[in-house]
């Protein structure tokens, strides 16, 4: 009995941290910032598990078919928080109150078990061994969470399939000890037919947990889903209709195959048709290779690294069919290398420099992400940019954003670069800003590779003018240990957002 009962804690700590970690991803793809969304959801859950612990004093009878009952309802309602979470999301006029709802219920049932367990082992140990060992068997089921679900659950199984999978787990340990505890127990074949309904759902659910997965995201995309990706950094969406394929990485729309062209012929041209000599180039980001696409137009260039964190974002883009004609097969180019690393940490030992780097990471909506928009990354940059190179970096839009666009400027200007800001339209994301930086002046070029849909050397003078409504008077810059421009972006963007 003792050790089926520490058995269960581990199984019930393993469960339970999944459940969190799955609120707090899935919080991250929904609502942005991923700092803010896993500090939020661990602060409730603790909070709620300690609600739970005290709880649990109130209970002073049939601790057996008590814990049995918790463990169906922890099955039923943490084992289908993620299916919830992203079938509502359009669907409910607070998503925040369903989260932290499920979230602190969650929490709530877990603070309860482990004292009812410890109740039911009173017996079993001595005092002091009977803590040293429930409390062991929690923290290592904690650490074997922290090991599946980045590096197996997601990405085999999806968030809607893990939270079923551990629902299931959690239905085991009731019936185990339904079966190994209560044989002598009146009750014992009314708790058989409870064990039997939530085994029903939790299986139903990790059977069909991807067709669930993939009717969420039709309701909440306007065009069918033609492929989803989930990766331990992100979900993956592809979109298509009649006349457009729609990329979107954790809801965010990240290219429109209707206008895509403009925004990376302006982010690659304006700096590389700048450096006829050019042989060398590094792109950060840029997994769907569309920036490569434009940057192989170069004859000369003979090398191309390209650094993006997420290689689903790289299978999809070197396998997809659609994908593979819009980037024009760029990711089989014998000039390529990829490298599936944080570009911060690649940096630090990037090898020889580079004559043109290209810069395309999403906006800075998170604090993740804004260190790569600091002082500190940019100083790495510059180590790997050859002396008389150049080096762009997309910057978010100088309309919607303003300041954050010129906060970028700043940010650059304090390593030391002579910047060039400029900025086009993309109809699909509205005036978008880009900015230049070198060593040396950026010269406007007077030639341009044949083929393009959109640049001309004609229209390349009038994307560096900035009207009045594009300008802003900001003196702040982007450290490592203010990320000021995160919070600049987001009190910006929600002006338009919601």
């Amino acid at each position: 009995m003792a050790l089926l009962l520490l058995i269960s804690v581990f199984v019930i700590a393993t469960a339970g941290l999944v459940y969190e970690l799955i609120a707090g991803t899935l919080a991250s793809y929904l609502l942005g910032d991923s700092v803010t969304q896993f500090s939020t959801v661990i602060g409730v859950y603790l909070s709620s598990m300690g609600v739970g612990s005290w709880l649990s004093r109130y209970v002073k009878r049939d601790l057996l078919r008590f814990f049995i009952h918790v463990e169906l309802l922890l099955a039923l309602i943490g084992g289908s928080s993620a299916a919830l979470l992203f079938c509502l999301f359009d669907h409910v006029g607070s998503f925040r109150l369903l989260l932290y709802s499920l979230v602190s219920i969650t929490g709530i049932l877990v603070g309860v078990e482990i004292p009812i367990l410890m109740r039911i082992l009173k017996d079993e140990y001595a005092f002091q061994d009977l803590v040293a060992k429930v409390f062991t068997f929690d923290y290592l089921g904690a650490l074997l969470a922290s090991l599946l679900f980045p590096l197996i659950l997601v990405p085999r199984l999806g968030l809607v399939r893990s939270g079923f999978f551990f629902g299931l787990c959690n239905v085991l340990v009731a019936w185990a000890a339904l079966e190994i505890l209560g044989k002598q127990q009146a009750w014992r074949n009314m708790q058989r037919i409870y064990v039997l309904l939530v085994l029903a759902v939790c299986s139903t659910g990790l059977a069909l947990g991807e067709r669930l997965t993939n009717w969420s995201e039709s309701q909440n995309f306007p065009d069918p889903v033609i492929a989803a990706v989930s990766s331990p950094y992100q979900r993956l969406v592809l979109t298509r209709n009649q006349h457009d394929t729609r990329l979107f990485l954790n809801g965010n729309l990240q290219f429109s195959s209707a206008d895509e062209y403009r925004y990376h012929e302006a982010l690659v041209h304006p700096g590389l048709a700048s450096l006829p000599d050019a042989k060398r180039v590094l792109i950060l980001g840029g997994g769907d290779g569309l920036a490569l696409r434009e940057v192989l137009r170069y004859p000369l260039v003979e090398q191309v690294v390209l650094v993006d964190l997420d290689r689903a974002v790289t299978d999809l883009a070197s396998r997809h069919p659609i994908l593979k004609d819009l980037n024009q097969g760029a990711l089989a180019s014998p000039k390529l290398k990829v490298v599936h690393e944080d570009a911060f940490s690649w940096l630090r030992s990037a090898p020889e420099p580079f004559d043109f780097i290209v810069i395309d990471f999403p906006d800075p909506s998170s604090f993740t992400i804004g260190k790569l928009y600091s002082t500190r990354f940019y100083e790495l940059v510059k180590q790997a940019l050859k002396p008389e190179g150049q080096m762009v970096v997309q910057s978010t839009s100088p309309f919607y954003a303003t300041r954050s666009f010129w906060t970028i400027v700043n940010t650059l200007n304090a390593v030391g670069f002579q910047t060039a800001p400029y900025h086009v339209y993309v109809p699909s994301f509205g005036e978008w800003g880009f900015v230049l930086a070198g060593r040396r002046d950026h010269s406007v070029p007077t030639s341009l590779p044949r083929g393009l849909k959109f640049l001309s050397p004609e229209l390349l003078p009038a994307m560096f003018h900035f009207p009045p409504d594009m300008q802003a008077t900001v003196q702040a810059i982007n450290r490592l240990d203010n990320q000021v421009l995160v919070r600049t972006f987001e009190e910006e963007w929600t002006r338009y957002v919601h």
